[in-house]
This record gives structure tokens, C-alpha cells and sequence, in this order.
């Protein structure tokens, strides 16, 4: 009567007949069980009501089908035609309903979600039975469930086919019910799950008095009362930064020189300065495996010219109020940074030779250099004129990304890789880190992707120009020099030992010239001692009174001495030799 399943078959037909089957099977350990049912159907025992079925099914009216349909009579698809005729649904009646062969056919045309129409979900097991395929990505849905509200199982089964490719007719299905079409995202979702990661959970620090810096490396921010500066505060550590790792020189976990940068421009725009007009770093900032450092950065009040001072400490978070902070960087920030005038649309450059850059990252690991994933963004280099060029890229996975930073510490550090590839420096080839930054000027943010052209900027220096995608400005260095470190110099925060550059004196060995004092000046009273030179020396009251002489035609003196012995006259203090300065530099000599 029925062929269900591969191992699903109905017996009908006379009752001592299918018991005798059944008895057979059963013998063989087969399971069987006994339908209830009015009558034998789909067996000859229907043969005495198919005329008077058929006269009913030759009373209605048919049309032929819109779409395929896969007749359970034949296990096949069906022709339209066929289908619209009394005589087909009279074989229904009798002849044996093939599912399994009907199953395999739709398989067999791609088909991949079933909808069960009916009272249960009878159809949708024995359906997925049948399947001879991968059934992983098949889904047989019931409308309907016993024992479930329909409203329920009805609203899944549409949302599952949703969710397959296939369009329900939600209007009519929300007829009458108030609900409005809204529009969604104009991107994919991408099916991912996401946990939320707490980074560097700071709280809120408005409740303690201070504002938040919004910045991933700091994480708090402060005005001064008594005075016009800044004061910024963070904690730094590989397990709320676990990026910094990436950063490894000989073994020791650094911040990147590119990150102390960061942290001037992120000061310098909250104390309304947009030029890092320099930036010296004296001593690496290590960060430890375990635990962190607590990292402040203070910005000095401005003065007459709206300069302003930059200072960056950090202390261990073990370490107790009586413990130094180490100074790792000092500089000084100003207002008014030229916008980028430069443009790199032509890109790569007309005429540039392509760097080799494969095996970089080798070469530098091997040199005590351990750039992880994050820090590895070198993609192009060439080489042109004097120039080098180069495409920097962060990683697609980056966290956090470059929209959270001015220029990303990390893709500011993968410029610098190029310098190694060029004869830029005194030192090609040989790995550095950044010592000092002359005029930082960052023009747009948020870039994750640069082109770049460096240059060389004298005595050993390099100048940077930092493009997006389209070759409009990002930032811009005037000079930055590198410094060659070794493992020594990498020991625990703790003290002047550990610096990465210390000051040394160096002796200049006395002339034996004769010194002339014909081109000197004396501004004050009388320096005793200078009578014994011989000659005469011009003396000036004040620095004023010099300055009228040289604007008036006197010639510019090549040594200015000022007594520093409490004359009224004379400027006092340690910074009177600079006062003394543009009493003669604004003159055409003295440019």
C-alpha cells in the first residue's frame, strides 16, 4: 500500500493475508504494527467505490499546476496535464503511495527545506529517513505540532523558511495587526557570535573627580586647578593591552616608541595643541608579564608663546608612594601645525623600483626584533630618487582599531620597518628604535591603511609623510632619529641604570690659538678678568641698548658675555645667556 521510508513499508488488502505477512516478518525479527484504520486502502479492497469516486472527481474543476509537483503515485514529477484530470486522483485511491521514491526525486532537483502541511510532524521524520544525501543543511518543517499552540509552531514554521531564502507573504500574515515594515542595517549580519570584551575596564572615573581621557591607552584626564596644565593617568598591561605583546625587542615586551607619540598627540589635543613640536625618549617603558605600570602624563601651562611642556612617567603597580617614577619621555607641544600640503594619489610613484620584502620580518626576529601579527603591516616597499615608499596595512582583526587612535601605534611602528630596507639612515640595515621626534603633525584620523614616503632629513634623520588610500595627508614628521639598543640596556624599570640613553660628556680640548676680544661685547657692569685680553671690548648697559646698536649698523659681535653677578643692569638667573639670544638673532646676520 505504501512504500515509506527504506525501512517503512505498508501491507493493505485482505486481513488473513497481511496478518500472515505481518506473522512472517515478525518471525524474522522485523517490527510491525497494526494501523487503525476504516479500510484497506491503497489495495484491491478499494475497487467496489472507484466508479463512484470517480463520477465525484469528474464533477469538479481543475487547472493545471504553477509550479512542479512530485506525485507520490509515480515518485516522479508529475505532467500538468495529468494532474488535471479525474482518472489520476482515482489511482490515488488504489494504487500504492510511493513517499520514499517521492523524497529522493525532490533530492534529486536540490531541493533542501520541506513544509508539512497537516495535523503533526509525522511526514517531516519519515521525510528525513528517506534523504540519501547530507541531511546537515535539509530542514523538514511542520506547520502544525499535536499538543502545541498552532499560532506558535505556525509563526516558527514561517520564520524558518524566512531564514531559508524563501519569501512569506508577511503583509498578509500581519494583516490587521498594527505591524509596520522598518528598515534594517544596510550590511549583512555576520552570523558570528560576539562576546563582549571589557578591555581596560577603568569604571567610571567621573565618580572619583576626574574625565575620561576616551583613549585606549589612558584612562583618565584631568585640568589643573592652580595652574594651566594637564594631567593624564592610565595602567598599562599585557593582560587589558594583550596587543603590546606583539611588540617583543631582545625578549622584553617594550611600548612601542610610536605608542609614546600617541599619547603627546592624544595631551597635546586636549590642551589645544596640534603640533608635537618634539618628543625625546630616555628610557624604555618594559611591560612586565605579570601585573602592569601606572602611567601619567603631565602637560605644563603654556608660556608666552603658547609652548607647552610634555612629561611621560610610569611606576610599577607594586610600588609604593616612596618609589621614583621613571621619566621615559619629555617634549614640548605648540599650537598651530601646518595642514598637509604633500599628495600621494600617484600611487605607487612613476618611475619607483619595487623592494624585495620577503623574509623582513625574519631578518628582524633573528636581530632581537619580535613583531607579532599586529605589528607585522609591511606590505610594499619601493625605491626612488633618494626616496623610499612604502603600503602599511593593519591587520583586519586588529583590537582595538585604528578608529580609536589618532595614528595607530602600531601601524605608525610598521612605517619605521621600511627604514631598514633603505640607506635612509647611518646605519642601514640595522634595527633601531625611535629616539627623537621633531614636528608630529597628525592630519586625519582613524586611518588603518597608509601609503608612505620617507626621506632623508640630515645628520642621520628621516622625514615621514603619512597618506590614506586616496593619497590625502594623515600625518606628517618632519625628523625622527633612531637609536640602536642592546640588551643591557633593557633590564626592570627601577632607576637611571636602566635608561636606554643616558647623557656623556665629552672633553673639546682647549685652542691654543690666540683669542681676539676685538668682536666681543660686554652687556652689565665689567666682567673682571677680560682687561687682561688686551684690545678693546664694546660694553652695552642692557641687552636693549645692544640691540639699538646692531639695528643701527654696528657689525654683530661674535661673543656677547653677560654678567650673571646681580648687576641691575644684566639679566639674572641661569637663562640670561638665553635672553641674550634674540637681542641679535633677529637681525639679517644673526639669521
Amino acid at each position: 500500500a505504501a512504500l515509506n521510508g527504506p525501512t517503512s513499508v505498508v501491507i493493505a488488502g485482505d486481513e488473513d493475508a497481511a496478518v500472515s505477512i505481518a506473522a512472517s516478518f515478525g518471525a524474522q525479527g522485523r517490527k510491525t504494527k497494526r494501523l487503525t484504520v476504516s479500510h484497506a486502502f491503497h489495495s484491491p479492497l478499494m475497487d467496489p467505490m472507484l466508479e463512484a469516486f470517480r463520477k465525484v472527481a469528474e464533477s469538479l474543476t481543475y487547472e493545471a499546476p504553477k509550479i512542479p509537483v512530485v506525485s507520490n503515485l509515480t515518485g516522479t514529477i508529475a505532467p500538468a496535464a495529468e494532474i488535471a484530470t479525474a482518472g489520476f486522483w482515482v489511482r490515488h485511491v488504489r494504487e500504492a503511495v510511493r513517499f520514499l521514491d517521492g523524497m529522493r526525486a525532490m533530492e534529486a532537483q536540490g531541493v533542501t527545506t520541506y513544509l508539512e502541511l497537516g495535523p503533526d510532524g509525522v511526514l517531516s521524520a519519515l521525510g528525513q529517513e528517506c534523504l540519501a544525501g547530507e541531511s546537515e543543511h535539509v530542514a523538514l518543517v511542520p506547520v502544525l505540532r499535536s499538543g502545541r499552540p498552532e499560532a506558535e509552531t505556525l509563526t516558527t514554521a514561517l520564520a524558518t523558511l524566512h531564514t531559508r531564502g524563501t519569501a512569506p507573504d508577511w503583509a498578509a500574515y500581519y494583516a490587521g495587526t498594527g505591524a509596520e515594515r522598518v528598515e534594517l542595517p544596510t550590511y549583512a549580519f555576520q552570523r558570528e557570535h560576539y562576546w563582549l570584551d571589557a578591555g581596560t575596564a577603568y569604571g567610571d572615573v567621573s565618580s572619583v573627580g576626574l574625565g575620561s581621557a576616551d583613549h585606549p591607552l589612558l584612562g583618565a584626564a584631568v585640568s589643573l586647578a592652580d595652574a594651566e596644565g594637564f594631567l593624564f593617568t592610565g595602567r598599562l598591561a599585557l593582560d587589558t593591552h594583550p596587543w603590546l605583546a606583539d611588540h617583543a625587542v631582545m625578549g622584553t615586551v617594550l611600548l612601542p616608541g610610536t605608542a609614546f607619540v600617541e599619547l603627546a598627540v592624544r595631551a597635546g589635543e586636549q590642551a589645544g595643541c596640534d603640533l608635537v613640536e618634539e618628543l625625546t625618549l630616555e628610557a624604555p617603558l618594559i611591560l612586565p608579564e605579570r601585573g602592569g605600570v601606572r602611567l601619567q602624563i603631565a602637560v605644563g601651562a603654556p608660556d608666552d608663546t603658547g609652548r607647552r611642556t610634555l612629561a611621560l612617567h610610569s611606576r610599577p603597580d607594586e610600588a609604593g608612594d616612596d618609589e621614583p617614577w621613571v621619566r621615559h619621555a619629555t617634549g614640548a607641544l605648540a599650537a598651530g601645525g601646518a595642514e598637509g600640503s604633500f599628495d600621494l594619489s600617484a600611487w605607487p610613484p612613476a618611475g619607483a623600483e619595487r623592494i624585495d620584502t620577503d623574509g623582513l620580518y625574519e631578518g628582524l626576529a633573528d636581530a632581537g626584533f619580535g613583531y607579532g601579527p599586529v605589528f607585522q603591516g609591511l606590505r610594499a616597499a619601493w625605491r626612488g630618487d633618494g626616496e623610499v615608499y612604502a603600503e602599511v596595512a593593519l591587520p583586519e582583526d586588529t583590537d582595538p582599531g585604528a578608529a580609536l587612535f589618532g595614528v595607530h601605534p602600531a601601524l605608525l611602528d610598521a612605517v619605521l620597518h621600511t627604514i631598514g630596507l633603505s640607506d635612509l639612515t647611518e646605519n642601514p640595515g640595522q634595527g633601531g628604535l625611535p629616539f627623537s621626534w621633531t614636528g608630529v603633525r597628525v592630519h586625519s584620523v582613524g586611518a588603518d591603511t597608509v601609503r608612505v614616503r620617507l626621506s632623508p632629513a640630515g645628520n642621520g634623520t628621516v622625514s615621514l609623510q603619512l597618506a590614506d588610500v586616496t593619497g590625502a595627508p594623515v600625518a606628517s614628521v618632519d625628523r625622527l632619529a633612531l637609536r640602536t639598543v642592546s640588551p643591557d640596556q633593557l633590564t626592570a624599570p627601577g632607576g637611571a641604570s636602566d635608561a636606554l640613553f643616558t647623557v656623556d660628556w665629552t672633553p673639546i680640548p682647549a685652542t691654543s690659538e690666540q683669542v681676539s676680544p676685538d668682536r666681543w661685547a660686554v652687556v652689565g657692569s665689567e666682567v673682571p678678568g677680560l682687561g687682561t685680553l688686551g684690545g678693546e671690548i664694546a660694553a652695552y648697559a642692557d641687552l636693549g641698548a645692544l640691540a639699538e646698536a646692531v639695528a643701527a649698523g654696528t657689525a654683530l659681535p661674535e661673543r656677547v658675555v653677560v654678567s650673571l653677578t646681580g648687576d641691575s643692569a644684566a639679566p639674572e638667573g641661569p637663562g640670561a645667556a638665553n635672553q641674550a639670544r634674540p637681542a641679535f638673532e633677529d637681525t639679517p646676520e644673526g639669521r
